[in-house]
């Protein structure tokens, strides 16, 4: 019997193998693209790698789906690999994962029999920025070696995960790589690419994802959290601090304090293995925690809005290039510590080195999703049971400001002589009556639902918002009838967004404040910055009218088909024959006035309010009806039937307008550039050589500089060198160059005296000092009787949201509110000389409080009380328009869209 199952035992061994045997059919990539993956001064095309992805899938392991249109129009793929067994059950394996995702209906007994029985989910990525070309090449790698490989590695890995290979960029993998090859002399080939490697957004591509404004971000974003719900995911970049190899888990603090501590358990672990896989491997160069500068604390990228979802996100930054490079010398990198317990030495670095370490990088997380299998998939649900619980009872957030609060009471106290010091260490011996008093105060709950009244001001909008959810996987319920929760009445139509649910971190982080520790170098020393943007709250961003509610609410609800996205209630009109009037409060109506001048029907708008109707608001006489009643079924626009034309009405024209940009690309024009388009407004492109040229006021009515674009360039964002005419297509050549202030503001001084517009924002309001305007810098201090900017010590405010108050007495700011959310990124803040007035120069906008601070971290912020956040000024038929902070960032500020829009309008 021993011999006979002895025979057994070997008869399937060998039949496995020959089953995986299969899978090594497949060609390899030096097969297929004519060289090994990391081969210096070789990059593969997405037209190629694409074709490669199509030949793994005939294989049994791999699957290719189609997950959606990229903004050029290219099809975005992603492989599935497991073994064969799994593959034929992948939809079940998907509802289980998705299903301990959610959390919901499942006890503990269940979710560990659910745990048991599935398989663990891992995303690996590539690409996303295209410049950054290990992450697209190694994941070419990982997919063959995962397709073909019959070692027990990976056959173990492939009977235990089943792994998400994505694309991250199809369109900038294509541009990158031609880019790159076009040169027949491997000594020629650079990364100088001309414009974004995304269509609008390049780089901040990564900075799209609780909005999901682009096609591949909202490709990704329903795969990771409506689909698969994968419980790791890791996201290749490059590249490393200085002196290192790559920059990996577990990352420097602040981290999220939304954020499940299962997550931040679930980054340390995989951190250790990635660095115990390269140490034992003899691949030095691995740094973490403060040897580089990547936090926890951002939402919005494709890593970390994982976070917010309960997966475990993982990022490296890994160096290299197809063009061999050198590892510098950098002294304090080079003793071994706990950020970098293995330094690599100053050496020659070649493309393949990079590939293989991330291959190896890869195989450490999925080999130990393999080995922790039930336990990833488990913890998913333990966070998503714990987020549902946290939401259906009364919970109060440990933020840095409530917890400085629990010492400032304390010591106001002691100051006051009604306590006394309980021990040396005064605040290891605070009594708990002080905890209490801010962590049990009923006021200071987290809210157990948020409610959007359908009458609110800009309801499509709030839509939007809404549908940024629902893409981001949050439950949603709308009211089907009125309803009142303490004491304030609701329309049918409303939203509800419940916090019991698995995603409640994400929900929470984009209702609430965010609270960004105070974080400087050493006390009384410069600040640290953060990662990237310290405040980014999405509702206050967008400019929605929302209620926090802290008791737990039902009602005439229903919960909306899950991933659905919203449209806004149809509306209808009756016929006139008088015409309509569209409120300017709502961001939407631009775009039916835009198709309506298109079409060559006259549009007017009214400078002082009507009845509910406010300043600035649209009057469209009969002949726009069928526009009109299109745009109120598509876009929920309300038009109201007048019984005359307004006597005050002024008719408008479209603008010609001309929107900055550079060689290379602006992202902040890129995301303007996406606005227009939008909301149906037709521009130009226009760059410095036709600036330089004069004559713009024949071609353009207004100009836009959105962020910068105006010499000087702040940290040389401008300032990069520019390629030699020669060495590009002639399509190019009109690209070439930087704006010099010595030929460039002489032509917009012009173009303004004779009665153009220029819109400036952010450093490019400098423009302002160029033209000698009476105004000047409001964040300095007296230094010997003369300004001198204020240090980061004294005032520093890095991307955070801020509130300003809005003059409603002017043009510029029709269908405002009185007080708006924007986002200030250290940004330009002013004051008006005395004979500003006199000079025809308005405030449009201004701080009117010491404490602006809505969402981030503001050091020293009272130092912007009285500022002038932003103003229009006459300069000779013309305008300048300057707005200080960034009232069109990265298309998520709808709140702040008008304060473009209204300016991109002739009125005759």
């Amino acid at each position: 019997m021993a011999i006979r199952m002895k025979h057994l035992l070997l008869l399937s061994a060998w039949l496995v193998l020959a089953t995986w045997g299969k899978a090594q059919t497949v060609p390899s990539p030096e097969e297929h693209f004519g060289f090994f993956m990391g081969e210096d001064y070789h990059l593969a095309n997405y037209t190629e790698t694409e074709a490669y992805f199509k030949k793994l899938a005939q294989t049994d392991r791999v699957r290719l789906v189609d997950i959606g249109e990229t903004e050029e129009g290219r099809r975005q793929y992603m492989l599935i690999v497991s073994s064969p067994a799994n593959m034929d059950n992948l939809s079940e394996y998907k509802a289980i994962s998705t299903r301990l995702a959610y959390a919901e209906g499942i006890d503990d007994k269940e979710a560990r029999r659910l745990a048991s029985a599935a398989k663990a989910v891992v995303w690996i990525d590539g690409g996303l920025h295209s410049t950054e070309m290990v992450g697209t090449h190694q994941l070419i790698e990982i997919a063959y070696r995962l397709a073909s490989g019959t070692d027990a590695e990976t056959l173990h890995i492939l009977d235990n995960v089943i792994v998400l290979l994505t694309h991250a960029n199809p369109d900038g993998q294509e541009l990158v790589a031609n880019w790159y090859m076009r040169h027949k002399d491997p000594k020629k080939r650079a990364m100088n690419i001309p414009r974004l490697y995304q269509k609008y957004i390049g780089h901040d591509n990564n900075r799209d994802f609780y909005i999901n404004n682009m096609k591949e971000s909202g490709n990704m974003s329903r795969q990771l959290f409506l689909e698969w719900m994968p419980q790791i995911m890791y996201n290749h970049h490059q590249s490393a601090p200085a002196g290192a190899v790559v920059a990996g888990p577990p990352y420097t603090d602040p981290f999220n304090y939304n954020i499940d501590p299962l997550v931040m358990a679930g980054i340390d672990a995989l951190g250790a293995s990635m660095l115990n896989r390269l140490t034992a491997e003899g691949k030095p160069g691995f740094t973490r925690l403060k040897g580089s500068p990547f936090s926890t604390w951002y939402n919005g990228g494709l890593r970390t809005t994982t976070y917010f979802h309960n997966i475990v996100g993982l990022l490296t930054e890994i160096i290299g290039s197809p063009t061999p490079m050198r590892i510098p010398v950098v002294p304090n990198r080079l003793v071994p510590n706990g950020n970098t317990p293995n330094p690599v030495t100053p050496q020659a670095w070649h493309f393949k080195q990079s590939v293989d370490y991330s291959v190896s990088l890869n195989y450490a997380v999925l080999d130990y999703a393999a080995r922790h299998r039930e336990q990833v998939l488990y913890n998913s649900y333990t966070m998503g049971r714990n987020a549902i619980e946290k939401g259906s009872r009364d919970h109060w957030q440990l933020t840095p400001r409530n917890i400085d609060l629990i010492q400032a009471n304390y010591d106001a106290d002691l100051e006051a002589g009604t306590v006394k010091r309980d021990g040396e260490n005064s605040s290891s011996r605070i009594p708990y009556s002080y905890y209490e008093a801010v962590f049990a105060d009923p006021a200071k709950r987290d809210a157990r639902a948020y409610i959007l009244p359908a009458d609110q001001r800009d309801f499509p909008t709030a839509v939007k918002f809404i549908n940024a959810l629902i893409k981001s996987g949050i439950f949603v319920h709308k009211a089907t009838a009125g309803f009142t929760v303490d004491g304030k009445a609701y329309p049918e139509g409303s939203y509800i967004v419940k916090t019991d649910q698995a995603f409640r971190a994400h929900i929470i982080d984009m209702f609430e404040p965010q609270d960004y520790p105070n974080d400087f170098a050493y006390p009384g020393g410069p600040p640290i910055r953060p990662y990237d943007v310290a405040g980014w709250t999405l509702a206050y961003q967008m400019g929605i009218a929302f209620d926090r509610v802290l008791d737990g609410i039902d009602g005439p609800f229903e919960r909306l088909p899950h991933g659905v996205p919203e449209s806004p209630p149809a509306q209808r009109i009756a016929d006139t024959k008088h015409g309509y009037l569209i409120s300017a409060n709502v961001n939407d109506a631009f775009i039916v006035v835009n198709d309506l001048l298109k079409t060559g029907v006259d549009v007017y708008r009214i400078p002082e309010a009507l009845g509910d109707m406010p300043a600035g608001s649209f009057y469209v006489g009969p002949s726009g009806t069928a526009i009109l009643k299109q745009a109120m079924l598509s876009l929920g626009l309300k038009a109201t039937p007048v019984q005359r034309a307004p006597a005050s009405a002024i008719k408008i024209k479209p603008a010609r307008i001309a929107l900055f940009d550079v060689y290379g690309g602006s992202m902040p024009s890129g995301w303007v550039r996406w606005m227009l388009e939008q909301y149906h407004f037709s521009f130009n492109l226009i760059f410095p050589q036709e600036i330089e040229a004069g004559n713009l006021k024949t071609k353009y009515d207004v100009i836009l500089f959105i962020e910068s674009g105006i010499p000087p360039y702040p940290g040389g964002r401008y300032g990069r060198t520019m390629p030699d005419a020669a060495e590009l297509p002639a399509e190019y050549h009109h690209m070439i160059g930087n704006l010099s202030t010595r030929k460039s503001i002489q032509p917009l001084r012009e173009f303004l005296e004779q009665g153009g517009s220029i819109l400036t924002t952010g450093s490019s309001t400098r423009l302002a000092y160029h033209l000698g305007l009476p105004v000047k810098d409001a964040l300095v201090h007296k230094t010997d009787g003369n300004d001198v900017p204020l240090g980061s010590e004294q005032f520093y405010v890095p991307g955070s949201v801020l509130r300003v108050k809005v003059n409603p007495d002017t043009d510029a700011t029709w269908g405002m509110a009185v007080y708006a959310d924007v986002i200030f990124n250290n940004s330009p803040v002013f004051h008006l000389r005395p004979e500003a007035r006199s000079a025809g120069i308005e405030a449009l906008a201004w701080f009117d409080t010491d404490k602006p601070l809505r969402s981030g971290w503001a050091w020293g912020q009272h130092h912007l009380e009285d500022g002038i956040a932003a103003f229009k000024a006459p300069v000779g038929k013309g305008h300048l328009y300057a707005y200080g902070p960034h009232i069109t960032y990265r298309a998520q500020s709808h709140g702040t869209f008008k304060l473009l829009f209204n300016a991109l309008y002739r009125q005759e």
